[in-house]
């Protein structure tokens, strides 16, 4: 930062709202904004999968982690 700012009369946390909502940008790759022409289109989509996911989690248990045995 430079030398000549003056910030002996700012205030802190002016502009700071706890209760303020972060909307990100999200930037699609043009293949999948063809398939996809509005926001609520993709979150639909984002919904579906979602839902899909979470009911095939509970469907399948996690394939076991198979450890070699010790060289004897």
């Amino acid at each position: 930062m430079k030398k000549e700012y003056d910030f002996s009369s700012g205030e802190r946390g002016k502009f700071y709202r706890p209760d303020a909502e972060l909307n990100i940008p999200v930037y699609l790759e043009p293949d999948v904004a063809r398939v996809f022409h509005s926001s609520a289109a993709v979150n639909d989509a984002l919904r579906s999968f979602l839902r899909i996911s979470a009911t095939t989690r509970r469907l399948t248990k996690p394939a076991s982690v198979r450890r070699p045995r010790p060289q004897r």
